[in-house]
């Protein structure tokens, strides 16, 4: 890992800073209760709680909270190799697929696990030029490990004119 990824997941698992570019940036993320809860190179564990601020009228996470988390966990493998980069590479989600399975009644977690096709992804779209794109999966379980929703993410990659 190069030194900015390495600074980048030192941001992300910095308690305060981490909080306040949530409070600043994505306040409904922040005020849902989103939290990274791991990240490295290739895998990011994103939770999202069922709570007052999350829920929806039929006692369950809203669908919106779960694709926040979901996302989540994806953006920030994507970020961790846009981040500092040289040229400066935009990013941008593009598509959104989502399958849910089971009512969302606790705590979410949401794991990405392609952080190596990302990586690879953004190094395209710099060597090219052009702009890449690729569908990310992201699975969300319950506490129990049972499966909640999956869903796939379309990241696109370009560098900035």
């Amino acid at each position: 890992m190069g030194e900015t990824e390495n600074s980048f997941i030192r941001l992300v698992k910095h308690p305060v800073k981490f909080r306040m570019f949530l409070f600043n940036k994505l306040p409904s993320a922040f005020f849902s209760g989103v939290r990274v809860r791991h990240i490295d190179d290739e895998r990011c564990v994103v939770t999202i709680p069922y709570k007052w601020f999350s829920q929806n009228p039929f006692r369950s996470t809203y669908f919106a909270c779960l694709a926040m988390a979901a996302e989540m966990s994806t953006g920030l493998l994507s970020m961790k190799h846009t981040y500092k980069k040289s040229p400066a590479i935009s990013m941008l989600v593009v598509g959104l697929e989502a399958t849910y399975f089971k009512k969302a009644t606790g705590i979410t977690v949401f794991t990405c696990e392609e952080g190596t096709t990302l990586k690879t992804l953004v190094a395209e779209a710099i060597h090219s030029g052009e702009a890449r794109s690729a569908r990310i999966k992201s699975t969300g379980k319950n506490e129990a490990g049972v499966l909640v929703a999956e869903f796939f993410i379309t990241w696109s990659f370009k560098v900035k004119s």
